[in-house]
């Protein structure tokens, strides 16, 4: 049909200088359509958009965003031109085929952009949802958007050197070891991606330890070549998902969502001020409140009596969680005197709040001590030798 319209076009137009208006006459035609085109498109996406918006459910405006369907509108104007310009002028003419390779190198780049802003987008519903957003899917789609882009490079390399793509796939093949070399981070960082979402070690919002990489703050970003850290210096790390997989790092979300955070502390006792109290000892204690009457009727050795009064004064502590472990333990002398070790669970994770609440507990420790005749053990200062040496 279009050729058939050139030719009426021949026929009717003749004299001097009849190509070249006939070529202005097509050209301008094209454009025309072109234009046409786009803003039908462009209006025919702004209804939709209108109607999606309407829609109670979300997944569609992540899905279709007006960066989305700006890119389809702006594929539309390359595919009208494309398929008129051969047949309107044909294809014998070296600068019509030149034109219509550029206008099928657009349309792939578009279709490739689509593909990538679609994958961008499902990310984002996906963290739009909150029962997906524990698995590490970023770098999943990473891993599609790549392929969309080989694909399109490949594609890309046949348009512009007239050979069918199978010829460029087997050249590929040939120098596979190669591209293995070339993608090999990308290749891992799929590996990775993939144990991270199928035994849901890792995702975007947790908070992670990696002493080898000097990392401990918040995931921000989980990719397929990175995994960014926003430390808690505010500083941001950034490492390879298989060198995070690979070693050993630890998640605290697990504790977060716990709402208890374990606090693993000792004091060391000097083992020279181990010993029975007198009655005269205890009576003080007991009307402190320090120790129960139970505790009065026999000797008493003030260790014993201090792991029981920590016992007692973390379980009846408000911010000790109480459905968890709470221990007060002897661990095994060493040089530096007794630990006398405190377990337990604080009922806020928040950072400030948890080191805040510990502070509190183990002041209260410190300062009851040297009640039950204890000294804690420290290495000697200045102080220590001038205090000897008088």
């Amino acid at each position: 049909m279009f050729q058939q319209f050139s030719e009426f076009l021949a026929m009717n137009i003749t004299g001097a200088g009849s190509g070249v208006i006939i070529g202005v006459i097509l050209l301008t035609g094209i454009a025309l359509a072109a234009v046409i085109g786009y803003f039908l498109t462009k209006w025919t996406l702004e209804l939709f958009e209108k109607l999606i918006s309407r829609t109670k459910t979300k997944w569609d405006d992540d899905l279709l965003n007006p960066l989305m369907l700006r890119a389809i509108s702006q594929l539309t104007p390359a595919i009208v031109v494309n398929w008129l310009l051969p047949g309107l002028f044909g294809t014998s003419v070296s600068a019509i085929r030149w034109l219509t390779a550029l206008t099928s190198l657009y349309i792939l780049w578009a279709a490739v952009r689509i593909v990538t802003i679609f994958f961008d987008n499902l990310y984002n519903a996906f963290l739009h949802r909150r029962r997906f957003r524990a698995y590490a899917v970023k770098g999943i789609f990473d891993t599609f958007k790549l392929i969309a882009i080989c694909i399109g490079v490949i594609v890309g390399l046949s348009i512009i050197i007239g050979k069918s793509p199978v010829v460029i796939i087997t050249a590929l093949g040939a120098s596979a070891a190669v591209l293995l070399l070339i993608f090999q981070d990308s290749i891992l960082g799929l590996v990775a991606s993939v144990q991270f979402t199928a035994n849901k070690l890792m995702t975007r919002g947790d908070w992670i330890e990696d002493k080898s990489h000097d990392i401990n703050g918040e995931v921000i970003e989980v990719s397929l070549t990175a995994v960014k850290v926003r430390n808690w210096d505010n500083s941001v790390s950034t490492v390879h998902p298989y060198a995070l997989m690979k070693g050993s790092f630890r998640n605290y979300q697990p504790m977060r969502r716990s709402g208890g955070r374990r606090v693993d502390r000792s004091i060391f006792i000097d083992l020279n001020t181990v010993r029975f109290l007198t009655a005269d000892e205890l009576t003080p204690l007991r009307d402190e409140g320090f120790i129960t009457d139970e505790e009065m009727s026999a000797r008493q050795v003030n260790l014993k009596l201090l792991r029981s009064y920590l016992e007692r004064y973390l379980v009846n502590h408000d911010n000790v969680r109480h459905d968890m472990t709470t221990m007060v333990r002897q661990l095994e002398p060493t040089p530096s005197g007794l630990p006398l070790q405190l377990y337990f669970f604080i009922d806020n994770v928040a950072w400030e709040a948890y080191e805040a609440l510990a502070s509190d507990i183990f002041d209260h420790v410190y300062a009851v001590v040297s009640l039950f005749g204890l000294h804690m053990f420290q290495t000697p200062a200045g102080t220590d030798l001038s205090r000897v040496a008088r």
